[in-house]
Protein backbone atom coordinates (compact mmCIF):
# COMPACT_ATOMS: atom_id res chain seq x y z
CA UNK A 1 0.00 0.00 0.00
CA UNK A 2 1.17 3.63 -0.85
CA UNK A 3 -0.38 6.83 0.57
CA UNK A 4 0.52 10.40 -0.93
CA UNK A 5 0.66 13.73 0.84
CA UNK A 6 1.15 16.88 -0.32
CA UNK A 7 2.39 19.20 2.59
CA UNK A 8 3.56 22.58 2.36
CA UNK A 9 4.71 24.44 -0.77
CA UNK A 10 6.94 22.39 -2.78
CA UNK A 11 6.79 18.81 -0.25
CA UNK A 12 5.25 15.75 -1.08
CA UNK A 13 5.17 12.86 1.45
CA UNK A 14 4.62 9.04 0.35
CA UNK A 15 4.27 5.87 3.41
CA UNK A 16 4.58 2.77 1.86
CA UNK A 17 3.94 -0.85 4.28
CA UNK A 18 6.52 -3.33 4.17
CA UNK A 19 6.19 -6.95 3.63
CA UNK A 20 3.93 -8.55 6.11
CA UNK A 21 6.60 -10.62 7.57
CA UNK A 22 8.58 -7.34 8.69
CA UNK A 23 4.84 -5.74 9.97
CA UNK A 24 6.34 -6.51 13.83
CA UNK A 25 10.13 -4.63 12.99
CA UNK A 26 8.96 -2.06 10.63
CA UNK A 27 6.21 0.51 10.60
CA UNK A 28 6.63 2.21 7.59
CA UNK A 29 9.08 3.01 4.68
CA UNK A 30 8.23 6.51 3.65
CA UNK A 31 9.58 9.06 1.36
CA UNK A 32 10.06 12.76 1.78
CA UNK A 33 10.64 15.00 -1.31
CA UNK A 34 11.04 19.06 -0.97
CA UNK A 35 11.42 21.28 -3.26
CA UNK A 36 11.67 24.87 -1.34
CA UNK A 37 11.01 28.36 -3.60
CA UNK A 38 14.50 29.54 -3.52
CA UNK A 39 16.51 30.16 -0.59
CA UNK A 40 13.56 29.33 1.57
CA UNK A 41 14.29 26.49 4.64
CA UNK A 42 10.88 24.61 5.56
CA UNK A 43 11.27 24.10 9.21
CA UNK A 44 9.18 21.51 11.45
CA UNK A 45 9.47 20.03 14.74
CA UNK A 46 9.51 15.73 14.70
CA UNK A 47 7.06 14.63 17.88
CA UNK A 48 9.53 11.80 20.32
CA UNK A 49 9.42 8.50 18.54
CA UNK A 50 10.99 5.68 18.37
CA UNK A 51 14.13 4.75 16.00
CA UNK A 52 14.30 5.61 12.16
CA UNK A 53 17.20 5.18 9.60
CA UNK A 54 17.20 7.87 7.31
CA UNK A 55 18.94 8.30 3.61
CA UNK A 56 19.19 11.86 1.97
CA UNK A 57 19.75 12.32 -1.59
CA UNK A 58 22.27 15.40 -0.18
CA UNK A 59 23.44 16.84 3.08
CA UNK A 60 21.10 19.46 2.89
CA UNK A 61 19.26 18.39 5.93
CA UNK A 62 19.81 19.96 9.14
CA UNK A 63 18.71 18.86 12.80
CA UNK A 64 19.07 18.71 16.76
CA UNK A 65 17.95 16.79 19.02
CA UNK A 66 16.21 18.96 21.86
CA UNK A 67 18.05 21.89 22.57
CA UNK A 68 20.85 21.02 20.31
CA UNK A 69 21.57 23.94 17.48
CA UNK A 70 20.76 22.82 13.91
CA UNK A 71 23.30 20.87 12.67
CA UNK A 72 23.97 20.00 8.88
CA UNK A 73 23.15 16.10 8.70
CA UNK A 74 25.09 12.85 6.86
CA UNK A 75 23.45 11.73 4.07
CA UNK A 76 22.43 8.56 6.35
CA UNK A 77 21.88 8.87 9.54
CA UNK A 78 20.29 6.76 12.63
CA UNK A 79 18.46 8.46 14.85
CA UNK A 80 17.79 6.70 18.07
CA UNK A 81 14.55 7.11 20.35
CA UNK A 82 13.90 9.99 20.94
CA UNK A 83 11.91 11.93 23.90
CA UNK A 84 12.28 15.17 23.04
CA UNK A 85 11.24 16.90 20.00
CA UNK A 86 13.63 16.95 16.91
CA UNK A 87 13.42 20.47 15.32
CA UNK A 88 14.58 19.87 11.51
CA UNK A 89 15.18 22.43 8.47
CA UNK A 90 15.50 21.20 4.47
CA UNK A 91 15.08 23.61 1.53
CA UNK A 92 15.63 20.63 -1.37
CA UNK A 93 16.36 16.62 -1.77
CA UNK A 94 14.60 13.51 -1.03
CA UNK A 95 14.57 11.48 1.75
CA UNK A 96 13.77 8.19 2.52
CA UNK A 97 12.84 6.79 5.84
CA UNK A 98 13.19 3.60 7.85
CA UNK A 99 10.71 3.42 11.02
CA UNK A 100 11.44 1.12 13.23
CA UNK A 101 9.40 -0.48 16.41
CA UNK A 102 11.28 -1.36 18.62
CA UNK A 103 11.93 -5.32 18.06
CA UNK A 104 13.11 -3.94 15.13
CA UNK A 105 15.92 -1.85 16.72
CA UNK A 106 16.96 -5.41 18.56
CA UNK A 107 16.71 -7.25 15.41
CA UNK A 108 18.25 -4.49 12.88
CA UNK A 109 20.92 -2.92 15.20
CA UNK A 110 23.37 -4.51 16.98
CA UNK A 111 23.39 -1.77 20.08
CA UNK A 112 21.04 -1.28 23.29
CA UNK A 113 18.42 1.34 22.17
CA UNK A 114 19.72 3.56 25.06
CA UNK A 115 22.98 4.32 23.81
CA UNK A 116 21.30 5.95 21.04
CA UNK A 117 18.26 7.46 22.95
CA UNK A 118 18.39 10.86 21.75
CA UNK A 119 20.99 10.99 19.35
CA UNK A 120 21.41 11.33 15.79
CA UNK A 121 24.36 9.12 14.44
CA UNK A 122 26.06 8.62 10.60
CA UNK A 123 24.81 5.47 9.59
CA UNK A 124 28.05 4.57 7.65
CA UNK A 125 30.48 5.29 10.54
CA UNK A 126 29.23 3.59 13.21
CA UNK A 127 29.42 -0.23 13.68
CA UNK A 128 25.87 -0.83 15.09
CA UNK A 129 24.86 0.89 11.91
CA UNK A 130 26.31 -1.08 9.15
CA UNK A 131 23.58 -3.25 8.07
CA UNK A 132 22.51 -0.30 6.40
CA UNK A 133 25.75 0.71 4.22
CA UNK A 134 24.54 -1.09 1.43
CA UNK A 135 21.22 -0.17 1.65
CA UNK A 136 22.94 3.20 1.90
CA UNK A 137 24.86 2.96 -1.41
CA UNK A 138 21.94 1.19 -3.79
CA UNK A 139 19.34 3.96 -2.77
CA UNK A 140 21.78 6.94 -3.52
CA UNK A 141 23.77 5.58 -6.02
CA UNK A 142 21.54 5.33 -8.86
CA UNK A 143 18.61 7.56 -10.43
CA UNK A 144 15.65 8.55 -8.49
CA UNK A 145 12.88 5.88 -9.38
CA UNK A 146 10.38 5.24 -6.40
CA UNK A 147 9.06 1.62 -6.77
CA UNK A 148 12.89 0.40 -7.46
CA UNK A 149 13.58 2.02 -4.04
CA UNK A 150 10.79 0.70 -2.63
CA UNK A 151 11.49 -2.97 -3.64
CA UNK A 152 15.44 -2.51 -2.40
CA UNK A 153 14.38 -1.30 1.12
CA UNK A 154 12.29 -4.17 1.20
CA UNK A 155 14.33 -6.43 -0.05
CA UNK A 156 17.18 -5.44 2.21
CA UNK A 157 15.13 -5.57 5.23
CA UNK A 158 13.62 -8.94 4.44
CA UNK A 159 17.35 -10.08 4.51
CA UNK A 160 18.28 -9.11 7.74
CA UNK A 161 15.14 -10.60 8.95
CA UNK A 162 17.06 -14.04 9.22
CA UNK A 163 18.87 -12.89 12.16
CA UNK A 164 17.86 -14.90 15.01
CA UNK A 165 16.52 -12.69 17.75
CA UNK A 166 15.37 -13.61 21.77
CA UNK A 167 13.00 -11.86 23.58
CA UNK A 168 10.85 -11.14 21.18
CA UNK A 169 7.42 -12.31 22.66
CA UNK A 170 8.57 -10.25 25.61
CA UNK A 171 9.26 -7.37 23.75
CA UNK A 172 6.03 -7.28 22.20
CA UNK A 173 4.38 -8.09 25.34
CA UNK A 174 5.57 -5.42 26.80
CA UNK A 175 5.03 -2.97 23.62
CA UNK A 176 1.44 -3.90 23.28
CA UNK A 177 0.70 -3.13 27.81
CA UNK A 178 3.08 0.38 26.65
CA UNK A 179 0.35 1.58 23.96
CA UNK A 180 -2.48 0.27 25.55
CA UNK A 181 -4.41 3.69 27.24
CA UNK A 182 -5.89 2.06 30.22
CA UNK A 183 -2.28 1.18 31.65
CA UNK A 184 -1.21 4.02 33.49
CA UNK A 185 1.41 3.12 36.47
CA UNK A 186 4.52 0.91 36.00
CA UNK A 187 2.85 -1.37 38.22
CA UNK A 188 0.77 -2.56 35.70
CA UNK A 189 2.87 -2.37 32.75
CA UNK A 190 5.03 -4.72 34.93
CA UNK A 191 2.29 -7.19 35.64
CA UNK A 192 0.48 -6.98 32.15
CA UNK A 193 4.32 -8.07 30.79
CA UNK A 194 4.94 -10.41 33.46
CA UNK A 195 7.75 -9.19 34.85
CA UNK A 196 9.18 -7.62 37.91
CA UNK A 197 9.79 -3.76 38.15
CA UNK A 198 13.88 -4.10 38.58
CA UNK A 199 13.59 -6.42 35.43
CA UNK A 200 11.48 -4.51 33.69
CA UNK A 201 13.22 -1.22 33.79
CA UNK A 202 16.54 -2.91 32.38
CA UNK A 203 14.70 -4.51 29.68
CA UNK A 204 13.33 -1.02 28.84
CA UNK A 205 16.82 0.94 28.37
CA UNK A 206 17.54 -2.41 26.27
CA UNK A 207 14.65 -2.40 23.68
CA UNK A 208 13.28 0.81 24.28
CA UNK A 209 15.79 3.50 25.09
CA UNK A 210 13.93 5.16 28.44
CA UNK A 211 12.72 3.83 31.80
CA UNK A 212 8.82 2.76 31.94
CA UNK A 213 7.88 5.94 33.83
CA UNK A 214 8.98 7.78 31.14
CA UNK A 215 7.71 5.99 28.42
CA UNK A 216 4.18 5.93 29.92
CA UNK A 217 4.22 9.36 30.19
CA UNK A 218 5.48 9.68 26.68
CA UNK A 219 2.31 7.94 25.67
CA UNK A 220 0.04 10.12 27.35
CA UNK A 221 1.47 12.30 25.77
CA UNK A 222 1.53 11.55 21.87
CA UNK A 223 -1.94 10.49 22.57
CA UNK A 224 -3.16 13.82 23.16
CA UNK A 225 -0.78 15.54 20.76
CA UNK A 226 -1.67 13.20 18.07
CA UNK A 227 -5.70 14.61 18.15
CA UNK A 228 -4.82 17.66 17.95
CA UNK A 229 -2.56 16.82 14.40
CA UNK A 230 -5.34 15.50 12.85
CA UNK A 231 -7.87 18.49 13.72
CA UNK A 232 -5.69 21.84 14.60
CA UNK A 233 -8.50 23.49 15.19
CA UNK A 234 -9.77 21.55 18.38
CA UNK A 235 -9.20 23.70 21.46
CA UNK A 236 -6.16 21.38 23.73
CA UNK A 237 -8.37 20.76 26.46
CA UNK A 238 -10.83 18.51 23.82
CA UNK A 239 -7.91 16.49 22.70
CA UNK A 240 -6.10 15.73 26.63
CA UNK A 241 -5.98 12.18 27.30
CA UNK A 242 -7.87 10.82 29.91
CA UNK A 243 -4.58 10.18 32.46
CA UNK A 244 -4.07 13.96 32.68
CA UNK A 245 -5.77 15.28 35.99
CA UNK A 246 -6.09 19.11 34.07
CA UNK A 247 -4.48 21.09 31.95
CA UNK A 248 -1.89 22.14 34.05
CA UNK A 249 -0.80 18.70 33.74
CA UNK A 250 -0.41 18.12 30.53
CA UNK A 251 1.12 21.94 29.81
CA UNK A 252 4.05 20.25 32.00
CA UNK A 253 4.63 17.48 29.54
CA UNK A 254 4.08 19.16 26.48
CA UNK A 255 6.97 21.79 27.73
CA UNK A 256 8.86 18.32 28.24
CA UNK A 257 8.83 16.63 24.77
CA UNK A 258 8.53 19.53 22.68
CA UNK A 259 10.74 22.04 24.64
CA UNK A 260 7.56 24.57 24.04
CA UNK A 261 3.99 25.48 24.84
CA UNK A 262 1.43 24.21 23.49
CA UNK A 263 -0.10 27.76 22.28
CA UNK A 264 3.70 28.55 20.85
CA UNK A 265 3.76 25.24 18.71
CA UNK A 266 0.01 26.05 17.76
CA UNK A 267 1.10 29.11 16.42
CA UNK A 268 3.80 27.71 14.13
CA UNK A 269 3.64 26.30 11.08
CA UNK A 270 3.77 22.53 10.46
CA UNK A 271 4.56 22.14 6.42
CA UNK A 272 6.12 18.96 6.95
CA UNK A 273 3.91 17.02 10.08
CA UNK A 274 0.47 17.90 9.48
CA UNK A 275 0.90 16.01 6.05
CA UNK A 276 2.94 13.44 7.65
CA UNK A 277 0.57 12.37 10.48
CA UNK A 278 -2.52 12.13 8.43
CA UNK A 279 -0.53 10.08 5.82
CA UNK A 280 0.77 7.76 7.43
CA UNK A 281 -3.01 7.45 9.63
CA UNK A 282 -4.19 6.14 6.42
CA UNK A 283 -1.48 3.99 4.91
CA UNK A 284 -0.41 2.05 8.05
CA UNK A 285 -3.62 2.82 10.43
CA UNK A 286 -2.00 5.35 13.38
CA UNK A 287 -1.17 9.09 13.40
CA UNK A 288 2.19 8.49 15.10
CA UNK A 289 4.68 6.05 14.85
CA UNK A 290 5.33 6.16 18.57
CA UNK A 291 1.79 4.94 18.56
CA UNK A 292 1.51 1.51 16.64
CA UNK A 293 0.21 -1.72 18.67
CA UNK A 294 2.78 -4.49 17.64
CA UNK A 295 0.16 -6.98 18.35
CA UNK A 296 -2.48 -5.69 15.58
CA UNK A 297 -0.44 -6.74 12.33
CA UNK A 298 -3.37 -4.97 10.32
CA UNK A 299 -2.55 -1.75 11.88
CA UNK A 300 1.48 -1.38 12.18
CA UNK A 301 2.27 -2.19 8.62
Amino acid sequence: MVMEREGGPGVRLRFFLPSAELSQYITTYYLMEVTAAGDQRLVDYLHPEWGNIRFGSNDDLQAGIGSEPLQRMPRSIAVGPTSVATRFSVNEGRIWGVGLLPLGWLKFIDAPAKKFADQITDATSNPAFENFVPLAKALLSGAPDIETEVAQIDSHMMQLADKPLKDEDEVTRVHSALVDASVSTVAELADRSGMSARTLERFSHKAFGFTPKLLLRRQRFLRSLSQFMLDPSLSWLSTLDYQYHDQAHFVRDFKRFMSMTPNQYRELPHPILMAAVRGRAEAAGQTMQGLHDPSDTGQTG
